[in-house]
């Protein structure tokens, strides 16, 4: 007999998620998480005494409302706070100020451009509805539309007849998923700098491109993917960090009988007759189940969890061709003081302090900033996300005292030189506070603590392959139906009853819980019929 019905490697979010939705089913789910704590990259940690900062993901974006409804995240304690407005210098002493009321937007961008404000609602109007219906995609368990079996011929005339609304966009999503974020943006508008606001996380999203590079459009679609107007709220900062989702989601599998072992390190999945029936761990100690789910990284379950199991060398060869080199980088701060920002007037803006401030002053800034990736070399004058959630959020820091993280591009995963040293580090670092220094005077004297973590160290703390908090490039290679790879997009792999429920899946990263939930359909359906392959 089986110990538990599922067995799922990793809990990160997603993996949590899954695990959630199985219990409530009355699934016997046992999560195994190889560090002292559940969350995977959505963690908070006390990285100096008193200050507790989110060390991967910082910002809550994209968690599904579906997700925190089903899980009754707030019963369980998670509070999302209200972020204010955005904030980005721009070249000279302009500067752009990102209101959430429409009419306000409007009349900030008419300082750049009366045409373009004009142009904004149109802009805005097509987001909405292209973002509806790739919203309405992220639910739906991606098919092989190259399958000529009967049963999956009828799966795909299901998904065409369902999805049929969307073919009146089939156009708009195809431009959104092959043309860069410049030239799309330059269908609405003139001005550089409206580009450039509009466009910042096309190339600092943690993705390895930029404005310029063809795909990168999509991206801007990401922020169209929640809907803000349902009962679970909108987007924000989570109060106590972004673990605090983690917690929230733990308490509710748990509440519905999920076991969770932390410092339980899965060393094999183990295979026999070409199906999955349990783990083994570095301990020695061996766990069976009636199916495995692994939330680790699609490279990490197949070239290292799977030692004795046979694959096809067609699958094998293209997860090795997976690309996820990333060049995105953290700075973490502890800090005295509030930095206050050149450019920003509180009395004239109306509230006290930006929480976010996008540093890219211009589109060419932007460019050079990730030109040097390509070569090997990390930006002199990097383009960077700044959060300073202790501004908001007193939990984080000492009285008085405040955190900053702050997400900056590009840093290659690999230098011209090697692997990075610590020499090379610091002068990042360096690098990193000169920039923000320009635009936050003094800064400096408020750093009583910093950590900086490129690539290879997220590599190696969080063991994601190459670093890249999205398990792998999101672009149009590499999503739907072809993530992790072409014909195993379905949260299925190659052996029976062994499933994935990761970033690696889709959609892909981010803080969604959608491959987790997706996951959890997938393989309930496959427990209520045991002679199922999965």
């Amino acid at each position: 007999m089986s110990d538990f019905d599922v067995i799922i490697v990793g809990g990160g979010h997603n993996g949590l998620v899954c695990g959630a939705y199985l219990a409530r089913q009355g699934h016997r789910v046992c999560v195994l998480e190889r560090k002292h704590q559940v969350g995977g990259a959505v963690v908070t940690e006390e990285l100096w005494p008193g200050y507790r900062l989110s060390t991967a993901s910082y910002l809550m974006a994209l968690l599904q409302p579906k997700i925190m409804l089903d899980l009754e995240l707030k019963r369980h304690g998670l509070e999302v706070i209200p972020q204010t407005p955005t904030f980005q210098p721009l070249t000279g002493d302009a500067s752009f100020t990102f209101w959430s009321d429409p009419e306000k937007l409007k009349q900030e961008i008419s300082k750049f451009s009366v045409k373009d404000a004009a142009a904004y609602p149109d802009y805005l109007a097509f987001m909405k509805a292209a973002g509806e219906r790739v919203r309405e995609l992220l639910f739906q368990v991606p098919i092989n539309p190259t399958s000529s079996s009967l049963p999956k011929l009828f799966e795909l005339a299901r998904f065409g007849w369902r999805n049929r609304a969307m073919l009146d966009q089939v156009y708009d999503i195809y431009d959104l998923m092959t043309l860069s974020a410049y030239d799309f943006l330059g269908r609405w508008f003139e001005s550089d700098d409206v580009k450039a606001v509009l466009g910042f996380y096309a190339a600092a999203a943690g993705g390895t491109m930029s404005m310029k590079s063809a795909g990168s459009a999509y991206i801007l679609l990401r922020g169209f993917l929640r809907d803000n107007t349902t009962a679970a709220g909108g987007s924000g900062i989570i109060r106590g960090g972004m673990g605090s989702i983690s917690q929230a989601i733990l308490r509710d599998g748990t509440e519905h009988g999920m076991q969770v072992r932390c410092d339980a390190c899965v060393d094999e999945i183990l295979v026999e007759g070409g199906r999955a029936v349990g783990v083994r761990l570095t301990s020695g100690d061996t766990l069976r189940a009636r199916a495995v789910v692994s939330n680790a990284p699609a490279k990490l379950t197949f070239q290292q969890m799977l030692r004795n199991a046979s694959l096809p060398a067609p699958f094998l060869r293209d997860v090795a061709q997976i690309r996820d080199r990333a060049t995105s980088y953290k700075v973490h701060l502890a800090l005295n003081g509030l930095p206050r920002y050149r450019l920003f007037d509180s009395q004239r803006m109306g509230f006290d302090y930006p929480t976010l401030v996008k540093i890219g002053p211009s589109i060419d800034y932007i460019e050079r900033a990730y030109d040097g990736s390509k070569y090997g070399e990390y930006a002199k004058e990097p383009c960077l996300a700044v959060l300073t959630p202790s501004a908001l959020d007193d939990s984080l820091a000492p009285a008085g005292h405040h955190v900053m993280s702050i997400f900056g591009s590009h840093a290659p995963y690999r230098l011209k030189t090697g692997d990075w040293t610590e020499q090379d580090r610091q002068e990042l670092y360096e690098c990193t506070i000169s920039t923000l220094e320009t635009h936050a005077p003094g800064i400096r004297d408020l750093i009583v603590h910093h950590q900086i973590l490129v690539a290879q160290d997220y590599e190696r703390l969080f063991h994601l392959p190459g670093g890249h908090v999205h398990h792998g490039e999101l672009s149009a290679d590499q999503v739907f139906f072809k993530r992790p790879v072409k014909g195993y997009a379905g949260y299925r792999t190659p052996l029976t009853a062994l499933f994935m429920c990761g970033a690696s899946t889709h959609p892909g990263g981010g803080v969604t819980g959608v491959p987790g939930h997706n996951a959890a359909g997938v393989v309930a359906k496959f427990l209520s019929n045991p002679r199922s392959k999965g």
